[in-house]
This record gives C-alpha cells, structure tokens and sequence, in this order.
C-alpha cells in the first residue's frame, strides 16, 4: 500500500507545482499586505537576509546590474513590456533550476533518466498501484486513488519521446506542469478540480474568490482586490468567468498575464513622473519595492547577466 502521508504531500507540495494562487498565497496576513512575502518569493529566506548586509553602495550596484539587464532597449527607462519578458524568463529559469536540482533525488540508477518505478519509490517510499476503475469505498483510499492516477497521467504526458522515463526536460513539465507549454491541460484541470464548483468548466468570480466573508458580510481587502484582479486581469471578454484560456493566464506563473500584473504593480509603485516607464533614479529612490518585487529572481538575477538566462 502506498504511504499515505507521502502521497499527499508529494502530490501537493513535494512536486513543486507551482500556480498563481500559490505564488500570492501568503501575500496577505490577517488582510494586510505582507511586506515580507515579495522579498522572500523573490529572494528566497536565506538571500533576503544576505542582501540586507549588504551595504549601501553594494545594493546600489546589484539594482543597477538589474535594471540594464532589463533594459533590452539601452534607453534607460524599464517599461511594462521589458519588465513582463523579464519577469517570466524569471519565472523559468526558478523552475528549470529546482527541477534540475530534485532530479538526482528520483534517478535511482543514475542513468540520466527517471522512470515512474524509480519516481514512484522515491516520492512515495514503495512502488503502488491503484486500478484505474476500481473506485474504493474508503474515501481517503479513494482520494488517494484519484490524486495517484492523475500524477501517472502527468507523468505519461509529460514524457514525449520514445525514450522509457523522463530526462530533465520531461522531468520539468512533469514537476512544473504550469511551466510548459504543452502541459498547459494539466494546469487547466487541476485548477478546474479545485474552483469549478458547479462543474461547467469556467470559473466564476464567486467561485475565484470562494468563501472568505467574515460574520459582517463585508468585503476584505484581499476580496476587494481579488475580484479587480479577476475583472481586470483574467476576465479579458468580461463576460463575468473565465474560459480556458483566461484560466490559463490565471494559473500559470509565466504566463504573460501574471508576470504584466507584477510589472504594472511596480511601474504604479514606483512611476513618480508619470511617464509610463521606470527609471533608474525611480528604482534608486524606490530601493525597497523594487527589492521586494519579483524581477530578482530569489537572489540569482543579483548574480548572473542576462545573457545566462
């Protein structure tokens, strides 16, 4: 029997999958904004503190480093579009660099490639199966079952050439479903499963902002900006739900819709002429948002050029 503990966590955490809601989870504490949470997305706990040693002069050149590497134009300014395209190369290059980091964990043989078998006893302690339509009277068996067969067809989908396994590439869109073009069903289905509540393959506002109302009936901060993110962001037909594709710019991190929002947010932050755009005395006089947000890439932008990307 598989282990239980370990299923659930590989299914839902271990894999790193990695979706819009998960990004900005904790980007509200008790309904206010969390400043910490865009440093420590961006940087990661550890880089966060190793950067605020950093002197003055020493942040200034970092930021700067940054900004040119942005700047695909040389003319100075950061605008939403260049802020966009970087943002999800961002977006990728974290996922490329867990998924090469967590393969060795699940190549067993060290071949270079990572078969269900291997993957299987690595996440979940011992090689399981469950029968793809023997559904179980035990509900958390049953759960198990269902979250089990659709990790197998991730892992089948995922794994495009003739070759039996996954190599690094596949082992990518299999852990970072959302980061792969062609793995966009998987991202759609998963995110359909958790907020379709009425099973018609959209997602309406109430369902994307769920249950969250307090005894008062009134509307949070975070619902209040959630529902503008939905009608402004998402819901490009306006017509109050969200098709496939607006799901999909939703859900996936690189998608082009969560990055511009990230990119729009900075450029209302730190704009002081109103031009548009982002200068490099903007980022100089806006050194703390510009730390926080999510074009430094966990501390590693801090450190490598553009063309490594």
């Amino acid at each position: 029997m598989l282990n239980t503990h370990l299923l659930i966590v590989c299914v839902h955490l271990g894999l790193g999958l990695s979706y819009s809601k998960h990004v900005h989870e904790d980007h509200y504490v008790d309904q206010q904004h969390n400043p910490d949470h865009d440093m420590e997305t961006l940087l990661g706990e550890q880089n966060t503190e190793e950067i605020k040693k950093l002197n003055p002069a020493e942040q200034k050149e970092k930021m700067m480093q940054i900004v040119r590497n942005i700047d695909t134009n040389g003319d100075n300014l950061l605008s939403a579009e260049e802020i966009t395209l970087w943002i999800q190369q961002v977006y990728r290059k974290y996922a490329l660099d867990d998924a090469e980091e967590r393969f060795p964990e699940f190549d067993g043989n060290k071949d270079g490639m990572v078969t269900w078998e291997e993957y299987n006893t690595a996440a979940h302690g011992q090689l399981g199966s469950f029968d793809e339509n023997d559904i179980l009277d035990d509900p958390e068996q049953e759960s198990l079952r269902h979250l089990h067969l659709k990790e197998k067809r991730r892992f089948d989908f995922a794994d495009v050439d003739d070759t039996p396994g996954l190599n690094v590439t596949e082992f990518l869109a299999f852990t970072h479903p959302s980061e792969v073009d062609h793995m966009a069903d998987f991202a759609i289905e998963d995110v359909l499963s958790e907020y379709d509540r009425d099973e018609d393959g959209f997602i309406t506002l109430s369902e994307f902002i769920g249950e969250v109302r307090g005894e008062d009936n009134s509307p949070s901060q975070w619902e209040i900006e959630e529902t503008v993110r939905f009608k402004e962001l998402y819901d490009q037909d306006k017509d109050g739900r969200l098709n496939r594709d607006e799901q999909l710019r939703w859900v996936a991190p690189n998608s082009y819709g969560s990055a511009r929002e990230e990119a729009l947010h900075l450029i209302t932050e730190m704009d002081q002429d109103g031009d548009g755009h982002i200068s490099q005395a903007e980022v100089l006089r806006n050194q703390e948002i510009f730390l926080n947000s999510e074009v430094t890439d966990y501390g590693r932008h801090l450190h490598v050029t553009h063309d490594e990307l």
